[in-house]
């Protein structure tokens, strides 16, 4: 199977930390020119300087400070990748993070908030990223979900709604692209070792270490387990590869058979 991205550019968001950083590793390590986007310099700057730190040849990464909840940020932005790495390929939007309340405590701007962050930045993005994967027939464009967009549990929303919302938008695209070889997928991540969930462990009641607390989350699972980074990454390689050329417009469960919900 190839799984080869030398000559490819992608762009993945949210990515100087978690899986969005295992994901820009694993596409690094595929030969790919990988510019990844975050709003924090600092994490930026440790994130290339790893992944670098181990040369692959044609592979090039570089960072750049974004919000890409700020519409004018993500132009600018994806103007200076394309003239410094070449037009984008491969998008990942992997920008997010958890916000889950009762319905009734979600104010207009706490809507508004989540809905710009996971669902108009991967509108903007693909808007910009569209017209060269079509003209070219080859594109690929991967929206990292969770699994609340399939199932969503009471409790859950905003999330969830801007979620499911991200899904939708993967099928449309997927059904204009399909003809120009253009593949849309998302990825619906359940419970994986994170930054997210070491910062639920750090606002949590509890005296369990990390991974006490981890083990304990896992053991909930049917696999009896929390999943990996790099085991998310390795999905997002696959959906980013030649070895995917019939795979299109599908929300596949990346959750150690979590969801209800296939």
């Amino acid at each position: 199977m190839d799984l080869s991205l030398a000559g490819r550019t992608a762009l993945i968001t949210g990515a100087s930390l978690g899986l969005g950083l295992a994901t820009a590793r694993a596409y690094y390590t595929a030969g790919a020119r990988v510019g990844i986007l975050a709003r924090r310099s600092d994490q930026l700057d440790k994130a290339v300087a790893s992944i670098s730190a181990t040369p692959v040849d044609g592979a090039q990464i570089r960072g750049y400070v974004c919000d890409v909840a700020d519409a004018d940020q993500v132009k600018a932005v994806h103007a200076d990748l394309v003239g410094d790495l070449g037009a984008v390929d491969i998008l990942v939007n992997n920008a997010g993070k958890s916000a889950a309340m009762p319905f009734m405590s979600i104010t207009d701007e706490l809507w508004q908030e989540d809905l710009e962050l996971k669902l108009f930045a991967a509108v903007r993005l693909t808007r910009l990223v569209w017209p060269h994967m079509l003209e070219q027939r080859w594109g690929r464009i991967i929206n990292v979900l969770n699994t609340a967009a399939k199932a969503p549990p009471p409790g859950s929303a905003p999330t969830s709604v801007s979620r499911a919302a991200g899904m939708a938008l993967t099928k449309v695209l997927s059904g204009e692209g399909a003809a120009h070889n253009v593949l849309v997928n998302a990825m619906l991540i359940g419970f994986i070792k994170s930054d997210q969930v070491r910062r639920q462990h750090a606002a949590a009641d509890t005296d369990q270490t990390l991974d006490q607390f981890m083990d304990a989350a896992g053991a909930r699972l049917p696999m009896g387990r929390m999943g990996e980074a790099h085991e998310v990454a390795n999905l997002a390689l696959f959906l980013a590869s030649e070895g995917s050329s019939y795979i299109t417009g599908c929300a596949i469960n990346m959750d150690g058979g979590l969801a209800k919900v296939v």
